[in-house]
């Protein structure tokens, strides 16, 4: 019999793990494997042991069983070498700013997630991750910064902090029409409620809009393009916003103008707090200057 190499993740059941089949647990523990039809194609090829034993779809996972996934042709790190921006790293996490038009995961190979090994120093600690892991997501037409866990135990607070939004998270965007005031916007998104705060920063004048402001925006809920949704359902809808935009929209193919320039959370092993941040994008502020400047010459200034 064939030795095999060492495992590439070690994965103990915890102990107050309710009993249940593999497949339907593998799919939630490893989510380095982006689809159910990923995790069963990996299980046919025996690229998972329980207690050293092939697993099977219908093997049932029992608490303190440890399970280990080795490498095949399928289970090889996708590395995409692009480089991306590394804001913040350590041992333990690291925070990178994401191209517009880059998807966060997925079953395409040009992802965040698969540039992650390029960019990222390998973390050495005991619970490190078979590969840096995003912990939460980010439109592929918004740029701006992203977290990726390096360890077990960042994953598990990271991913903690964001589900009970603990993280401050700010965005800046250009909308269309002037605002002036700050403010906030409660609606029903999706049969739940949403929540956006917003905070101007500046206007400059557009021929086309009359307007355009340069503005903050801070979710304090989590729902589908809640920024998107908000800003168009109050008359300002992000410029280049072909979704839910306005209808030929002059900034067509320009991109969306939306970034995350921010995250507040705390360190998942120092428990100290980590404020990130990411210059705006450089096409806004050219944006705005070049609108103001039409303007002006328009009307003779």
């Amino acid at each position: 019999m064939t030795e095999r190499p060492a495992a590439l993740i070690t994965h103990p059941v915890p102990l107050n793990t309710p009993r249940q089949r593999f497949s339907d647990y593998a799919c939630a523990v490893f989510n380095l494997i982006p689809s159910r039809k990923g995790i069963k194609k990996l299980i046919k090829q025996g690229a998972f042991l329980i207690d050293g034993a092939e697993a099977s779809t219908g093997t049932w996972v029992q608490p303190g069983q440890v399970i280990e996934l080795f490498e095949t042709g399928t289970s090889r790190i996708k590395e995409y070498r692009t480089e991306l921006q590394v804001v913040y790293e350590d041992q333990f996490l690291a925070v990178v700013s994401k191209p517009a038009g880059m998807a966060v995961n997925g079953n395409r190979f040009k992802t965040l997630q698969n540039a992650l090994p390029f960019n990222l120093v390998p973390s050495e600690e005991p619970d490190a991750l078979f590969r840096p892991m995003p912990v939460h997501r980010l439109d592929a037409v918004t740029s701006g910064l992203v977290v990726a866990a390096k360890c077990r135990r960042a994953q598990v607070s990271l991913g903690q902090q964001f589900e009970t939004r603990e993280v401050i998270k700010r965005y800046r965007a250009v909308v269309h029409g002037m605002i002036t005031d700050s403010g906030l916007i409660t609606s029903i998104l999706d049969g739940r409620e949403a929540v956006t705060e917003y905070s101007p920063v500046r206007c400059a004048r557009s021929i086309k809009n009359g307007y355009i402001s340069l503005v903050d925006l801070f979710p304090q809920t989590g729902r589908m393009h809640q920024l998107r949704r908000h800003m168009a359902g109050c008359g300002h809808p992000v410029a280049g916003d072909l979704l839910y935009g306005v209808k030929g929209d002059v900034y067509r193919g320009k991109g969306l103008f939306l970034a995350a320039v921010e995250l507040r959370f705390t360190h998942p092993v120092t428990g100290e707090a980590v404020n990130v941040t990411v210059d705006d994008p450089h096409k806004f502020e050219s944006f705005m200057q070049r609108e103001e400047r039409r303007w002006q010459r328009i009307h003779g200034l």
